[in-house]
């Protein structure tokens, strides 16, 4: 019997969407903290701990430890290889489902959808922002925009830990105006860290149009069930 090579391993690692994300921040082949990683997949420092410890136990991570901090890189430039030659798998199948179920919209105008600096803006952003606050996740104060304590449990049970967005360099959450809309939209690490998952979701993707966003249907669907009371 000629032997066959055993993947199932390497396939069930990379099935966890979170654990994709991280890995994918890595093909650069730099080596990257692990509170930075949780942040690209928007987990708390705890839960991207475990994940990172399985996908170096499964031999696609190295880690090193550089006084209190942990540092993981890609176990070798094939594993990068791989990863990327899976995403590209993944996009010409996207692309065949899309012929028979036409699952993505025709392309929204630049104020529907959009990106805005790292987050997502346009009339879609806005409407967002809005049920944000009407629904208590955020409250926008004299100068600044606060997650509430409902807001924290429920982007969280959206996969977003707002405690671990948290960087000295930049705000967490803000508004960001909006020169196309009368209304602001979520900016920040929060805004920019629901784009990211908006994206991993397959609700959103990018075109060839500026920073144009496409919307799929199951995207406008979701992404309006977010603090809606309905």
């Amino acid at each position: 019997m000629e032997y066959t090579p055993c993947i199932s391993q390497m396939a069930a690692l990379l099935a966890d969407p979170k654990r994709s994300a991280m890995l994918w921040a890595l093909l650069d082949g730099a080596a990257r903290p692990a509170d930075e990683l949780a942040l690209q997949a928007g987990l708390s420092t705890a839960s991207a701990g475990a994940h990172l410890a399985r996908l170096a136990a499964g031999g696609l991570l190295k880690q090193e430890t550089r006084g209190r901090k942990r540092f993981f890189r890609l176990a070798a430039p094939e594993i990068g290889t791989a990863v990327q030659a899976l995403a590209s798998a993944s996009q010409i199948s996207a692309e065949r489902v899309s012929q028979h179920q036409a699952p993505l919209l025709p392309s929204l105008p630049l104020r529907r959808a959009r990106v805005c600096c790292d987050h997502l803006g346009g009339e879609l952003a806005a409407e967002l922002y809005q049920r944000l606050l009407i629904d208590g996740w955020i409250e926008q104060l004299e100068q600044r925009v606060e997650v509430t304590s409902k807001g924290l449990a429920k982007f969280a049970e959206q996969g977003i830990y707002v405690p671990a967005l948290a960087q000295r360099e930049r705000d967490t959450v803000c508004a960001c105006p909006d020169r196309h809309e009368d209304t602001p939209h979520l900016g920040g690490a929060l805004g920019a860290g629901l784009l990211q998952l908006f994206i991993q979701m397959g609700w959103l993707c990018t075109t060839e149009e500026s920073n144009t966003l496409q919307v799929s249907s199951s995207g406008q669907r979701e992404i309006s069930k977010i603090a809606s009371a309905a």
